[in-house]
């Protein structure tokens, strides 16, 4: 019963990080940067990027966390699974689990400080400029390193969630009452032909 829960917890908790990460790439930065731009607003990039920077902090730290949690239940809720699946499994929640760190606590880090060093708005610092040169650059290893943890993740979600359905399929049929004991077993049609076979063996008596 526990580790049913816990087979259906990694794929609720998959899913729910990759549907999140899909809709801020494609719906919420996207929106979000267009609409203050077209405000004419002097600092439009500043804002955006400052909620955008918060809302990758919680996706990145979510995503960390719960690709930590599937890498650790995966060893003892798959033991039945196949070596290779397990294998494949593993390795791409280790890469989410690296890719979501590795945004988090360099490439995001570096590109906060970067913005607290611009003297006023990043708006305001010119494209020659070596920090603005470094925090473009670091914004394009940002996406970069999200979309492969993203890809990682459908993969991972994909095997754990075949896993879980195959395992549930496995214990319906263990559990099924008179499995294993033939197809008649148990049933009515079983009790009518015994009865039938004895008769016959009186008969020829």
């Amino acid at each position: 019963m526990f580790t049913t829960f816990i087979r259906q917890l990694r794929v609720l908790l998959l899913g729910m990080w990759l549907g999140a990460a899909i809709f801020f790439g494609a719906a919420v930065a996207p929106a979000l940067f267009g609409v203050l731009r077209s405000a004419g607003l002097v600092n439009a990039n500043e804002l955006a990027g400052s909620v955008v920077t918060r809302l990758l902090s919680f996706l990145n730290k979510g995503g960390f966390e719960i690709a930590l949690f599937a890498l650790v239940t995966a060893f003892f809720v798959n033991r039945n699974q196949r070596l290779v699946a397990r294998t494949i499994e593993v390795l791409s929640l280790a890469i989410m689990a690296i890719m979501t760190g590795v945004s988090q606590w360099i490439i995001t880090a570096r590109m906060v400080a970067l913005r607290a060093a611009m003297n006023g708005t990043i708006d305001q610092v010119p494209f020659t400029d070596p920090r603005r040169i470094e925090f473009n650059s670091l914004h394009r290893y940002s996406t970069t390193v999200m979309m492969v943890a993203m890809l990682a993740g459908l993969i991972a979600f994909f095997i754990t969630t075949s896993s879980s359905m195959r395992a549930t399929k496995t214990n319906s049929s263990v559990s099924e009452p008179g499995a294993g004991r033939g197809p008649q077993a148990g049933s009515p049609h079983g009790v009518v032909d015994a009865t039938a076979s004895s008769e016959s063996l009186k008969g020829l008596g």
